[in-house]
């Protein structure tokens, strides 16, 4: 025990990431690897759920786009059809009313008429 505290004391005063390694080893000794594996098995779970939810989220948002693209298309069409719809209740207004001038000249020639008469 006394050569390898020696030994571990000669690499600590050489190296400080070798210190740390041997205050390490004094203090968790054998449960090193399992602690290691644990922390593997953790950042492999935590990698594979970063995968998962980076795939949700582009499938989410390929779902929005096309839900945005599809609400997009839906208004266009009704914005066209009620543009047309105007047009024609204004083209039906329009062969609905009389001009001012035609009815004018109208009257001038109904007034001439009965004055004549």
């Amino acid at each position: 025990m006394a050569k390898e505290n020696k030994a571990v004391e000669e690499q600590t005063n050489n190296d400080p990431s070798s210190k740390i390694e041997a205050i390490k080893n004094l203090i968790f000794g054998d449960n090193i690897a399992a602690y290691n594996s644990e922390f593997d098995q953790v950042k492999k779970d935590i990698l594979s759920k970063k995968v998962e939810l980076e795939e949700l989220i582009e499938d989410t948002r390929k779902e929005l786009l096309q839900a945005i693209d599809n609400l997009s298309t839906d208004l266009n069409i009704r914005i066209t059809e009620l543009e047309d719809s105007l047009n024609d209740k204004a083209d039906l207004l329009e062969s609905k009313k009389v001009d001012k001038k035609s009815l004018g000249e109208l009257l001038i020639s109904l007034g001439e008429k009965i004055k004549d008469k």
